[in-house]
C-alpha cells in the first residue's frame, strides 16, 4: 500500500508541472471564502472585498473572479433580457437567483467596482468569435486601473454555452484586457469605448484588420470621455447617437440600438421641455396672482393711495411676468402628446391675459393723465 501512494503522488506532482500556474490562486482562494449573507447584496460584496484585499489589481481581480464563478448564464432567457427592469434589479435578481445574462454579470460588476472607487462603466456591443458575428448584443465592462483604462468580461470569464447548455468554466482571458486585444472580439456600438487612439469602424471589425492605407487618426479617447462624463445624459445620448451612425450601421443589432438612443434623445428630450413646462406653469400662476392682487387694488379705486410712480410700477411688475411667460413658452419644444392639451391652453391663457393687461394699460394711461376729479369720476364709472 504505500507503495502505491508512492506512486500515485508522483503522477500528481508530474502532471502539475505541465499546467499553467495561477498567477491569482491566492486572491481568488480568498475571495472565495466569503460569507453567504454578504452576498445576497453588492453593499455585501464590496465591504467583503474592501476588508481583505488593498491593492485596486487584487480587488478587481476578486470582483471578476467572484462574478464571473458565481453567477450562471441563463440560457433559456439569452434571446430576451428584461430591458424593462432598472440596474439595481437587474443586481438584486442576479444576486437573488445567482443567473443571469451578460447585462446582469455586467450590472453586479460595475456596482461593486465603483461601490470599491473603482470607476468602472457598462460598454454595449456585438461580438464576434471564430470569425463569426454574434446575433445577439452584448455587455461587458471597462474599468480605469491606475490611469489606464482596460476591459473585462466576466459573463465570457464564466463558461460557455454549449448545445443549449452552459458549461462553467473560469476564463481569465477576459480579465483586464487590454484595448489593443479586446477589439478583436468585442465591438462597442459606440467607438468612445474602444479605448483606441485610432478607432475601428464596424467594417473593419467584421474584417478583422484595419482598412489599408488608412488615414492616421489620433482620437484622444481619454480627453473626449471625461468632456463626455460632464455633459448632461440628454447631450450625451445625442453625441452617442452621432457616433454610432458614423461608425456605420453594419448589422440590425446596430440599427436598433441607434434606434433605441434617438428614441432616448426624444424622451429625454420632451421630459427636459415638461421639466421647463412646469416650471413656466409655476411662473403663470405667480403672474395671475400678481395681476389679481392688482385688479383688487384697482376695485379698491386704488386706495391706500400710491404714487403715480409706484402704481406704475406696481402695473409694469404684472406686464413683465406675463411678457416673461410669452417670451418662454415659444421656446419650449416638444413636450409629448399628453402634455400637448395643457400646453396649448396654457399658450391661449397667456395670450388672453397679454389681452386682458393691454385694456388694464390703456385705462391706467389715461387715468394718470386726468387731474384727480378726472380720475374719481374714472373710478366710480362716470368718466
Amino acid at each position: 500500500m504505500k507503495h502505491f501512494l508512492t506512486i500515485v503522488l508522483l503522477f500528481c506532482t508530474a502532471l502539475g508541472f505541465g499546467q499553467t500556474p495561477n498567477p491569482y490562486a491566492q486572491t481568488d482562494a480568498k475571495m472565495s471564502q466569503i460569507p453567504a449573507d454578504l452576498t445576497l447584496s453588492a453593499a455585501g460584496i464590496a465591504r467583503y472585498i474592501d476588508t481583505n484585499f488593498k491593492t485596486t489589481s487584487e480587488r478587481i481581480r476578486a470582483l471578476y473572479y467572484w462574478t464571473a464563478s458565481n453567477i450562471v448564464y441563463d440560457v433559456p432567457n439569452m434571446f430576451e433580457p428584461n430591458q424593462l427592469d432598472s440596474p439595481e434589479e437587474k443586481i438584486d435578481k442576479a444576486l437573488r437567483t445567482r443567473k443571469g445574462v451578460c447585462i446582469h454579470y455586467a450590472e453586479v460588476f460595475r456596482e461593486i467596482a465603483n461601490l470599491l472607487d473603482i470607476h468602472t462603466v457598462i460598454v454595449s456591443g456585438y461580438t464576434k468569435q471564430a470569425g463569426i458575428v454574434s446575433p445577439i448584443s452584448h455587455a461587458w465592462c471597462a474599468a480605469k486601473i491606475d490611469g489606464q483604462w482596460y476591459l473585462f468580461d466576466p459573463t465570457w470569464g464564466a463558461g460557455y454555452v454549449d448545445k443549449q447548455k452552459f458549461v462553467k468554466k473560469l476564463n481569465n482571458a477576459y480579465f483586464k484586457v487590454v484595448p489593443q486585444k479586446m477589439i478583436n472580439s468585442h465591438m462597442p456600438f459606440d467607438y468612445l469605448w474602444q479605448f483606441l487612439n485610432s478607432p475601428w469602424n464596424n467594417q473593419e471589425f467584421y474584417d478583422g484588420k484595419e482598412m489599408p492605407n488608412k488615414p492616421k487618426k489620433d482620437f484622444d479617447y481619454m480627453t473626449e470621455i471625461a468632456r463626455y462624463e460632464k455633459l448632461s445624459e440628454n447631450e450625451q445620448t445625442f453625441e452617442e447617437a452621432a457616433r454610432v451612425e458614423k461608425s456605420g450601421l453594419k448589422n440590425a443589432l446596430i440599427v436598433q440600438y441607434h434606434k433605441m438612443l434617438k428614441g432616448n434623445f426624444t424622451v429625454l428630450t420632451a421630459n427636459k421641455n415638461i421639466d421647463r413646462l412646469n416650471e413656466l406653469v409655476t411662473k403663470y400662476n405667480e403672474a395671475i396672482v400678481y395681476f389679481n392682487d392688482y385688479m383688487m387694488y384697482r376695485q379698491r379705486q386704488f386706495k391706500p393711495a400710491m404714487t403715480d410712480e409706484e402704481l406704475k410700477a406696481m402695473f409694469q411688475t404684472v406686464k413683465d411676468k406675463f411678457l416673461y411667460c410669452n417670451d418662454e413658452v415659444y421656446k419650449i419644444g416638444s413636450v409629448g402628446s399628453q402634455n400637448a392639451v395643457m400646453f396649448s391652453d396654457l399658450k391661449k391663457n397667456i395670450s388672453s391675459n397679454l389681452s386682458a393687461l393691454e385694456k388694464q394699460e390703456a385705462f391706467l394711461n389715461d387715468y394718470l393723465s386726468k387731474t384727480k376729479i378726472g380720475r374719481k369720476l374714472m373710478l366710480s364709472g362716470r368718466g
